[in-house]
């Protein structure tokens, strides 16, 4: 009865080594990829139409910004619906006037520089919404894939649990075990059994997220050998990496360059614009004509345009600032990305040995307590093990592909744009 125990609990390690190397496909179909997830889900994705529109709402800002001002047409009749000789029209004087208001001080330049600074702003939006849609997309895959895989290890346990069971219940029924084996046996397998179902609630709703982000359903399997698949880099510190190319800091230097040209902006407002006017005037009472002319320029008595040129000096001090804290804010988390990215590498690096000393030991610990040579509870702790290394690895893994996601996405070089303040 021993020789039949231990060599249903041998098979069952045999069996279980040889699932946990397979990631069973959800659906029929052709494989996923990653570079497929992240075409369709830039064709489909609300965030690069949002961007697009930014764009064009810029460009028509830029339109406008280099717009002289409207002339305006004026009516005006005096000496009218009065008293004695005003009480008719025979008095009156009208005068249909023309008037240009003519812009100084660079008003006009100083718009235009603003709108192409919010032009340039506008298309780095537009890239920076590009990369963090591949990043989203890409940590949605990651999750997807290593959902499917903590799947088949949860079945896997399933099986071996339930394994278990039938070997502690044959072994009490022979009395060669106590009854509290089998309770045991029973307890993993409830426990196994909900991971299954945990385990699909949360590959379902992974599938669903990269579902959403793609556009549409995805039928068939996701690129396994993608996530197994990994460049574990060399030993050593690696190259610096370029700072003030990437989008997060352009996109501060980009807000500087609107704050510079607002700057500009306020300085030209402090000139006061003159009006020309002129006009002809007819005068009823002897049907005569003149000409009018005119002219009128504003007194800057109480806003002189100094509050606002202050304000936008200010914002300017601001957004260099800010463009200084970009700068260590992106090296830190590059930094943090290479650390992590790392640690997951070194933590895959350990994973096969580790996965492989797992294995042997729970295949020793079911071939042991078949024969009774080991009790339960070594089984139990070997089995726990095995489960608890095969998840590290997954997490190890999708560690390891999250970092290198957003190390890219970090280190995304930024579109040149006109007016870059380097």
């Amino acid at each position: 009865m021993r020789i039949v125990f231990a060599a249903l609990l041998a098979a069952a390690s045999c069996a279980g080594i040889a699932q946990a190397q397979m990631s069973p496909p959800i659906g029929a179909g052709d494989v996923t990829t990653l570079d497929e997830a992240l075409a369709q889900a830039g064709a489909a994705s609300p965030s690069t139409e949002a961007a697009g529109a930014g764009i064009r709402a810029a460009e028509a800002g830029r339109d406008i910004a280099g717009l002289r001002p409207n002339p305006s047409i004026s009516f005006e009749t005096e000496n009218v619906a009065g008293t004695g000789p005003y009480r008719g029209i025979g008095e009156s004087e009208t005068t249909v006037g023309f008037s240009l208001p003519l812009e100084l001080g660079g008003k006009r330049g100083a718009r235009v520089g603003v709108a192409d600074a919010r032009l340039s702003r506008a298309r780095l939006e537009a890239a920076i919404a590009l990369g963090d849609l591949r990043l989203y997309v890409t940590q949605a895959y990651i999750e997807a894939v290593a959902s499917e895989r903590r799947l088949a290890v949860a079945r896997d346990q399933l099986r071996i649990a339930s394994d278990a069971l039938g070997v502690a219940t044959d072994r009490v029924d022979v009395g060669y075990a106590s009854p509290i084996d089998r309770q045991r046996a029973q307890v993993q397998q409830i426990n196994a059994r909900t991971g299954v179902e945990r385990a699909e609630r949360a590959m379902m709703l992974a599938r669903a997220t990269l579902e959403r982000l793609v556009g549409k359903p995805i039928a068939g399997p996701l690129d396994t050998a993608w996530f197994d698949r990994t460049t574990l880099p060399a030993s050593g510190p690696d190259a610096p990496m370029p700072v003030e190319d990437t989008l997060a800091f352009a996109a501060a230097r980009a807000d500087l360059g609107i704050a510079d040209a607002n700057v500009r902006l306020a300085r030209s407002q402090r000139v006061p614009d003159l009006t020309l006017s002129a006009g002809t005037r007819r005068i009823e009472a002897t049907n005569d004509q003149a000409m009018v002319f005119g002219i009128s320029i504003p007194l800057p008595l109480f806003n002189n345009g100094r509050a606002t040129l202050s304000q936008a000096r200010a914002e300017r001090d601001q957004a260099d600032a800010r463009v200084r804290v970009a700068r260590i804010e992106v090296d830190q988390q590059i930094s943090a990305a290479i650390a992590d990215r790392d640690n997951a590498a070194a933590s895959v690096r350990a994973s096969e040995p580790a996965i492989a000393a797992a294995e042997e030991a729970a295949r020793i610990a079911r071939i042991g307590y078949g024969q009774g040579k080991f009790d339960q509870i070594v089984l139990i702790d070997a089995e726990r093990t095995l489960a608890e290394t095969r998840a590290a690895q997954i997490d190890a893994l999708a560690a390891y592909h999250d970092a290198e996601a957003r190390l890219a996405r970090l280190t995304a070089p930024a579109p040149q744009l006109s007016g870059d303040n380097r």
